[in-house]
Order: C-alpha cells, then sequence, then structure tokens
C-alpha cells in the first residue's frame, strides 16, 4: 500500500478513536446507564473536554470525505507524486496534533495545526489539478 493510502487508512482509524474519545467522556458524565438507554431524558451541559472533543471531531468530520475523495482519485488517476504523499502526511499528522490541542484548549497552536492539515489537503488538490 502506498503512502497516500496508507495515511487514508490511519486517518480512518483516528476518526475511530475521536469517536471513541468524545463517547468515553460523555459516558463518563452521564454514565452507562444512561448510554445504555434510550436517552429521551434531558440531560445537564456537557463538561468542556467532553465538548471539546465532540467539536474536535465534527472538525475532522468536516475535512474527511474531502481527504477520502482525493486520495482516492490521485490512486485511480494515477496521480501520486511526493507531493501528494507529503500532502497526504501533512493533513494525517496535523489531525493526530490537532485532537489534543483541541481537547486541553490551547488555542493558537490548535489553529496553526489546522492550517498545516488544510494545507496538506490543499497539497494532494493542487498535485491533481495541476498534472
Amino acid at each position: 500500500m502506498n503512502t497516500e493510502l496508507t495515511m487514508l487508512t490511519w486517518t480512518l482509524v483516528l476518526a475511530f478513536v475521536q469517536i471513541l474519545a468524545f463517547d468515553i467522556a460523555r459516558t463518563g458524565q452521564y454514565g452507562l446507564k444512561w448510554n445504555t438507554g434510550p436517552r429521551d431524558e434531558e440531560m445537564p451541559p456537557l463538561s468542556a473536554m467532553a465538548e471539546r472533543l465532540r467539536r474536535a471531531q465534527n472538525n475532522l468530520f468536516e475535512t474527511l470525505p474531502l481527504f477520502i475523495a482525493a486520495v482516492l482519485i490521485a490512486h485511480v488517476a494515477g496521480k501520486e507524486t511526493s507531493t501528494t504523499a507529503l500532502g497526504a502526511q501533512i493533513y494525517f499528522w496535523g489531525r493526530v496534533a490537532y485532537v489534543p490541542l483541541y481537547a486541553f484548549g490551547v488555542r493558537q497552536v490548535r489553529s496553526l495545526v489546522w492550517l498545516a492539515s488544510t494545507a496538506g489537503l490543499l497539497m494532494i488538490f493542487w498535485a491533481l489539478l495541476a498534472g
């Protein structure tokens, strides 16, 4: 498997980890009885950490379809280059770094890491459009 597909695979693992992290934080606050029940009742607001984990997950899910499509298009079209490989790595590692930065409320650095991951995605787009 090439670099782009490997990074895509690990990004999907990261997405699953983020789903679990938010669910663990939410269940830790509301309890197992709530988690296994119908969840009909109103619950108090989530803790700041749980809400940040939810927002980090939502943020990944905003760009994940674009990343999946870009990597698969590059693969199918035979347009994988050193630029697409580097872009996929930057996107993935940026997304990995983003989770704890967001979870612990680190402001400016979190935004810079988001910009870096977005730049990685744009590198893949650029390689697809330029070639």
